[in-house]
């Protein structure tokens, strides 16, 4: 058998090729948009993919299970339980096999068992693996993909909080509370791969490490360790994330059906000319380096930096309206795969950042200054503050007198600022709160970025607030 881990880091998504390598069969678990590295992978250890399975109907990044269909024609394992409005509505399209509860198939020796593990999702099932071909009839591992993460467990109430099913969140936690109790029931020995690592939004105090067992599991996963079930259903449902709510498009998309990458729009080069127009009409990206931006830039541009586009372009486009981009030709290529792994497929084009530089259009600027430096203008309350960090990052230790304005919202709540006055954002490092720095001169706001952000504060010592301390330091 042979299997194979890819990590995302952006998305900070996992997924897995399982092979026999007798028969030479492939099969890839909770795959991403982007399927070449898959197909070379398989072309290296000399398999060819034929099939593709899934856990649920993603919330947070577009999945590559009908693109792996499309390509090579790949048999697709999609959970066939939970209610009618969470079922893949594009399976009569492909060859697809629907499992419920106890199902069973086989890439080459390799059998995967179907357990339904519901709660993050109502349809959300995990696969056992045993590999019939190594001698052993005993399972080897278990791919949970939301369910049961290193270190965390995968949050019920994004049904709610992200595609607005009112209630859904409670009935969630206690359907996770009872997958919890089989997953106890497992042998200890088993191998656990799950879909997510640390930093993900499908829940809380995710573990770096990319798997674990279910022993370990059982033993310190702190969400394992609930006997009672209020009381894991008060635990699983505080102090979670906040909540991309793009992914309720991304649910959207997944249980439709995402459009094959091939028949998507060619995106091309944009003559710098009509540039200053589309900005005043148009989500205009750069993705030049924040420092870059901020010293120069194109009026009425945003600036998200090319690593960052797939963790945040989402919070802030519109998906039903073009967007474009300035990049270099090389850059655009590397967006548009993390444009499209969080769905958005409507790029109008992009203008050459060389001949935009040329052109003496970027001629705007924001201000940029220590903390040092914003200190006396922040004690003054000569500016607001604002913290666009998370909520657990704000609760955990803050600048005095900064108002916590997280960068996902930010276009939301932005009518709730006063334009007459000044801004100055922070974040932990400054790489947000450039972003935010951008949206906010887009808006019209007169703003300051605070460079080294909460880090560089807190080096300086200078006064923090610790709110779940409840005392200034």
């Amino acid at each position: 058998m042979l299997l194979k881990y890819f990590y995302d880091p952006a998305l900070a998504h996992a997924s897995y090729m399982v092979g026999c390598q007798k028969s030479g069969e492939a099969l890839i678990v909770d795959p991403g948009r982007n399927v070449q590295p898959y197909l070379d992978a398989a072309k290296s250890a000399g398999m060819r993919i034929v099939g593709a399975a899934e856990t649920h109907i993603h919330a947070d990044f577009v999945s590559g299970a009908r693109e792996l269909a499309d390509r090579v024609g790949a048999t697709l394992y999609l959970s066939d339980e939970g209610p009618a409005d969470w079922k893949y509505q594009y399976a009569d399209q492909v060859d697809a096999r629907l499992l419920k509860d106890g199902d069973t198939f086989k890439v080459g020796n390799v059998k995967l068992q179907t357990l339904h593990t519901p709660g993050h999702t109502p349809e959300h099932i995990s696969f056992v693996l045993t590999d019939e071909g190594g001698g052993a009839n005993e399972p080897m591992g278990i791919f949970t993909g939301d369910f049961v993460f290193v270190g965390s467990i995968g949050r019920p109430d994004l049904l709610e909080t992200a595609a607005g099913v009112v209630g859904s969140a409670e009935s969630g936690a206690r359907q996770l509370y009872k997958s919890v109790s089989r997953f106890r029931d497992l042998p200890d020995h088993l191998q656990v791969w799950p879909a997510h690592g640390a930093g993900s939004a499908c829940g809380k105090g995710l573990g770096a490490i990319p798997s674990s067992t279910v022993g370990y599991e059982k033993k310190f996963n702190p969400a394992l360790q609930y006997q009672d079930e209020q009381e894991f259903v008060d635990y699983i449902l505080s102090d979670q994330p906040e909540t991309p709510f793009y992914f309720a498009v991304m649910k959207r998309v997944n249980k439709e059906g995402p459009a094959l990458l091939s028949d998507l729009a060619p995106v091309g080069p944009i003559d710098y000319a009509v540039l200053k127009s589309v900005a005043q009409k148009k989500l205009v990206i750069d993705l030049s380096s924040s420092a870059e931006f901020g010293a120069a830039h194109v009026p009425g541009s945003i600036n998200i930096p090319g690593k960052m586009l797939s963790q945040w372009a989402g919070f802030f486009v519109n998906y039903e309206e073009p967007i474009y981009l300035i990049a270099d030709e090389q850059a655009v290529a590397n967006a548009l795969v993390s444009l499209r792994s969080i769905g958005i497929d409507l790029v109008g084009g992009y203008f050459e950042a060389k001949e935009v530089r040329e052109s003496g259009l970027r001629n705007e600027s924001y201000a940029s200054a220590t903390p040092k430096e914003l200190q006396t203008a922040i004690d003054r309350k000569l500016a607001t503050l604002l913290d666009v960090r998370s909520e657990t990052e704000f609760q955990a230790g803050h600048i005095p007198g900064a108002r916590h304005q997280f960068l996902g919202r930010l276009l939301r709540t932005m009518p709730d600022l006063d334009q007459s006055q000044s801004y100055i954002v922070q974040c932990q490092s400054g790489a947000r709160s450039a972003i935010a720095a951008s949206l906010l001169q887009r808006a019209g706001f007169d703003v300051t970025n605070m460079s080294g952000g909460f880090k560089a504060w807190s080096a300086e010592s200078l006064p923090v607030e610790n709110l779940w301390a409840g005392a200034s330091i």
